[in-house]
Formats: C-alpha cells, sequence, structure tokens
C-alpha cells in the first residue's frame, strides 16, 4: 500500500503561485508513476502533470509553460510549481501514484482557488 499526503493548497489571486507537495510513505518501491490531477466543480478529474521514475514529464496543454512538475527521491515526495495562475486553475488538486501491478492510489486532495 501506498500512502499519499498533499499540502500547500490556498488562495491566491490571479497571476500568483503556488507549490503543492505530495509526500509518499508506505510501499515506495512498487510506485511507477506519479501525477498530479484536478477536479473543478462540475466536471471530471483531469490529469494536469505526471513524472515517471526516470524523470520523464508530462503535461495538460492547459498548463505547459506555467507548472512544473519534480521529484525529490530522498524525500520521497512530488512537487508541482504552478506560476501565472488562473481563475480557471481553481479546482481540488489530487496527488496519484500508479504501481507496477497497475494500483493506483489517491490522497486526500488539496484545495487551489484563484480570485481574478
Amino acid at each position: 500500500q501506498v500512502q499519499l499526503v498533499e499540502s500547500g493548497g490556498g488562495l491566491v489571486q490571479a497571476g500568483g503561485s503556488l507549490r503543492l507537495s505530495c509526500a509518499a510513505s508506505g510501499s515506495i518501491f512498487s510506485i511507477n508513476y506519479m501525477g498530479w490531477y484536478r477536479q473543478a466543480p462540475g466536471k471530471q478529474r483531469e490529469l494536469v502533470a505526471g513524472i515517471t521514475n526516470g524523470g520523464s514529464t508530462n503535461y495538460a496543454d492547459s498548463v505547459k509553460g506555467r507548472f512544473t512538475i519534480s521529484r525529490d527521491n530522498a524525500k520521497n515526495t512530488v512537487y508541482l510549481q504552478m506560476n501565472s495562475l488562473k481563475p480557471e486553475d481553481t479546482a481540488v488538486y489530487y496527488c496519484n501514484a500508479l504501481g507496477y501491478d497497475s494500483s493506483w492510489y489517491w490522497g486526500q486532495g488539496t484545495q487551489v482557488t484563484v480570485s481574478s
């Protein structure tokens, strides 16, 4: 089992920045890929950014050039640096881990609110 704990959400004005953190514990060796998803009210959960064990990254088109995903393997932590935030970035952000056995793990979510 893998446990994920997010932190770093909050309220920020448009154009501002936030950094989300996701600390993983448990069966860390079983994780193949980690990502950040978000879900806005009335919308489906969507992938924002992801990173493999090898460090390869992928991003949603809507956040490319503004968000950066990174990982600190020594701390078992994944970060999402969010710059130039827009009101449409407002959502609950969830950390996700995908195991080599295709197991999915989710954090509890952290609210990000961007005011105009």
